[in-house]
């Protein structure tokens, strides 16, 4: 498919926090273009900060530059940007079609700012016209533990029809390297976007077990 016919989809929100966890946000944002799915990405001066601190790439998240540090080149062309401060930026408004939004990882004072109707900056107003409209909005927190403050704000989201998939992953899966519990999560977050992948082995019965042992080539010991 022709790169400008994929560029005129909906493109799909992602924003990326100073939560820890910066791998999570970068994975799914290669994922996602992956799928041939167009993306309009913005970054928190946190973010970058973590970025460099979790993954040693140094980034200025206030310019576009930061695309060719942290993508390819076929990512790239997927993606537009837009630093958290542009706030005349069109996914600043309501009217701009998209097909949702992922925050992903969400800080614990960005999902508060959200819950509470509070749009400081680009990512935050970015969700509230998410909610607003009624598309779909997920956030993936990564904190622990959570204190009632947390929760509460999260309940708020989830009344709100928001998706909150915690940065948790599974262990039934086989997984055996961090990249595959991280794609584990990156799955789940694709799940509730209702778009297709294969990132993870899905539950299938109790022979999912046995089919585990001889991937292994162990049994019971």
């Amino acid at each position: 498919m022709a790169i400008e016919k994929i560029k005129n989809q909906k493109p799909l929100v992602v924003a990326i926090t100073g939560a820890s966890g910066s791998i999570y946000g970068l994975r799914f944002v290669k994922a996602v273009t992956e799928l041939g799915q167009p993306i309009t990405l913005t970054l928190s001066a946190a973010a970058g900060l973590v970025i460099k601190e979790e993954l040693g790439i140094d980034v200025d998240v206030r310019e576009s530059a930061p695309l060719a540090r942290l993508f390819d080149a076929n990512a790239c062309d997927l993606i537009s940007y837009y630093p958290e401060h542009e706030l005349a930026a069109p996914i600043a408004s309501g009217s701009y079609p998209t097909r949702g939004m992922v925050i992903i990882p969400a800080s614990t004072s960005c999902f508060a700012k959200i819950a509470n109707g509070i749009s400081d900056s680009l990512i935050e107003r970015a969700a509230e016209c998410a909610v607003k409209e009624g598309r779909k909005l997920v956030v993936v927190p990564r904190e622990t533990p959570l204190s009632a403050i947390h929760l509460e704000n999260l309940l708020k989201l989830a009344r709100l029809g928001v998706s909150v998939v915690p940065a948790v992953p599974a262990f039934y899966s086989g997984a055996q390297t961090v990249d595959e519990l991280v794609d584990f999560v990156i799955g789940k977050v694709l799940d509730q976007l209702e778009i297709p992948h294969s990132l993870y082995r899905r539950w299938t019965g109790p022979e999912y077990f046995l089919s585990l042992q001889n991937r292994s080539g162990g049994g019971n010991k």
